[in-house]
């Protein structure tokens, strides 16, 4: 079973090999990445809610 310390470390150590995720979200029309976002745009696309519509 793995500790906290032990998966800190795995991710540090294995730090080269991860890939950068952007995150696209779409604003007035169309998509943009989050990261470009100023600090107040950021702290509102936290607090969205996601939701999965029901299939009819």
């Amino acid at each position: 079973m793995r500790t906290k310390t032990n998966e800190a470390n795995l991710l540090t150590d294995q730090q080269h090999l991860r890939t950068k995720c952007l995150v696209y979200t779409r604003v007035m029309g169309y998509h943009r990445p989050v990261e470009s976002f100023n600090i107040g745009k950021k702290g509102e696309h936290k607090q969205r809610l996601h939701f999965k519509e029901n299939v009819c």
